[in-house]
């Protein structure tokens, strides 16, 4: 299979030439749809007014689109093809709250503003590969369905992708289009599970009720501790305390704290050791801190609660989808490296179906800050790479 993939992609690559300058031609049109898209607030939750004007993209690229139940949009052109699609998406939410200051400012080659890359770059190439694909569907052996997806970020846990896949759908493959880069090809999934630990106690005065058990204690003692956990397992892991709170005067002894951790690996299995010992850690903090307690108080309770779950995986490096990619990458003249990361490749990964992630092009930085920027400097070669990989894909007779 993939000496057949290979020699498809670089038919396809050449076979959709006239396809490639038209995609040079609309580059200054990308980019404004890139930085209008941009402009449109999306917090991870709250999507509903750039889904909107997503769908109304779609319609003018001639494909009909719809909503679902968790606010992804979906849109397929019509035909008759074989039942699995190729499936093409893009996140809509964005990690900033909807007052932030989405105002656009260039520095040089730059242009910064929050969500620029991410994932204003994915949505603007997603539409432009929508309307180009639309003219040169009839080479096609499969359809081609578009997702702009929702709560791909943060504590969104990529709620649109999953609530997509479980909907019965069986892509063929996945792309997931996301920043920027026309290199790195992303076949490994991030796989992360996030808690929330929360202590609670009876309370009281500082100094008059001094021997209660303080949660905020056992919540330093439970932080303390797993910031010195040695993080083992297959694969590569890491676990951090990301945010930890309680209280409400210097005078009182709260009834309350809490922390949240993340953890992470390319490891199932790692994940499952990291949560028994995430537990046990956050039981031992609540006993030791009963232990000092004045027996006649009230015991601390706690409880741990897994808030995000992103599963692991992989798209091996052989198969059509990463040979398609990687060829791809070398055809547009990049040298293409396989990579990790969390995307909605990774509920596509965990539901049976090949996929990858991989940027629009251009270059891009700091992302998830307001000082994120973007760089359309040679930017043709990654919207190529991604038409190529798409209508490969969409060739490739069923097995």
């Amino acid at each position: 299979m993939p000496p057949r993939v290979a020699q498809v992609t670089a038919d396809t690559f050449r076979e959709l030439s006239r396809e490639r300058r038209l995609l040079a031609d609309l580059d200054d049109e990308i980019l404004r749809t890139q930085v209008e898209v941009t402009q449109i607030a999306a917090p991870t939750g709250a999507e509903r007014n750039r889904a909107q004007w997503v769908a109304a993209e779609f319609g003018r690229a001639g494909l009909r689109a719809s909503m679902d139940e968790a606010g992804n949009v979906i849109a397929r052109a019509p035909g008759a093809y074989a039942e699995a699609p190729v499936v093409v998406c893009a996140h809509l939410d964005t990690v900033f709250t909807e007052d932030t200051s989405l105002t656009l400012r260039r520095e040089g080659a730059r242009i910064v503003a929050p969500g620029i890359c991410d994932n204003g770059r994915g949505l603007a190439v997603m539409l432009v590969l929508a309307r180009v694909l639309e003219w040169c569907r009839a080479s096609f052996a499969r359809a081609i369905e578009f997702v702009a997806t929702t709560g791909e970020e943060g504590a969104g846990d990529l709620r649109g992708a999953k609530f997509y896949l479980a909907s019965g759908v069986r892509p063929f493959a996945v792309i997931a289009l996301d920043g920027a880069g026309d290199e790195r090809v992303v076949n490994t999934a991030l796989g992360s599970r996030r808690f929330r630990i929360a202590y609670r106690g009876p309370g009281g005065h500082s100094w008059a009720a001094f021997g209660a058990p303080n949660p905020v204690h056992a919540a330093a003692r439970a932080a303390t501790n797993l910031a010195s956990l040695r993080v083992r397992g297959a694969g590569r892991s890491a676990l951090s305390v990301s945010r930890i709170g309680g209280g409400v005067s210097i005078n009182a002894i709260p009834e309350e704290a809490w922390l949240e951790i993340d953890s992470r690996s390319t490891s199932d299995a790692t994940l499952d050791l990291l949560e028994r010992e995430i537990r046990a850690i956050a039981a031992a903090a609540a006993f030791q801190e009963n232990e000092r307690r004045i027996p006649t108080t009230p015991a601390l309770t706690y409880r741990v609660d897994r808030i995000g779950d992103r599963p692991s995986g992989q798209t091996m490096g052989d198969a059509p989808l990463v040979v398609a990619a990687l060829e791809a990458t070398r055809l547009v003249g990049r040298a293409p490296e396989l990579g990790t990361a969390s995307t909605d490749a990774n509920a596509a990964i965990a539901a049976g179906a090949p996929a990858i992630a991989i940027g629009g092009g251009g270059r891009g930085g700091d992302a998830h800050t307001s000082h994120e920027w973007f760089d359309n400097t040679s930017s043709t070669a990654g919207v190529e790479r991604a038409l190529t990989i798409v209508a490969t894909m969409a060739r490739l007779a069923a097995d």
